[in-house]
């Protein structure tokens, strides 16, 4: 069995997915980035803003679950500039504070949905 989680405090998705499912012991989220729900466009911000955001956007979801920050064992984060991975790591220790890192993975790409600098997709434990 599955269950779609969506939170009302976060944009509806702007394409054919849901925001996150959830299943067995996992929760899956789709890929988060910094988009503001009132003005549904990108955060005009740096590369550490915006993977704050992504990562706000994720514990929201995770909150629709029962679930915390603490629950996310695995984050694939996608950015336009790796040169720029310095402020993502900044990002992270300022969201996680003196929580245990979970697993990353961290890929270039050439473009992301809005204009995104950053977007980051989560895998959670429910149990």
């Amino acid at each position: 069995m599955k269950k779609i989680i969506k939170s009302k405090n976060l944009p509806k998705p702007i394409g054919t997915y849901s925001p996150a499912v959830e299943t067995d012991n996992f929760l899956f989220t789709s890929g988060q980035v910094a988009m503001d729900k009132k003005t549904l466009k990108i955060l005009n911000g740096d590369m550490e803003e915006q993977t704050l955001l992504a990562l706000h956007n994720i514990e929201l979801l995770l909150k629709e679950s029962g679930l915390s920050k603490e629950s996310i064992i695995k984050l694939t984060v996608y950015v336009t500039d790796l040169k720029k991975f310095n402020l993502v790591n900044l990002a992270f220790i300022s969201f996680f504070r003196d929580l245990d890192f979970p697993a990353r993975t961290t890929i270039e790409v050439s473009g992301l949905p809005l204009g995104a600098m950053v977007e980051i997709d989560c895998i959670a434990i429910t149990k």
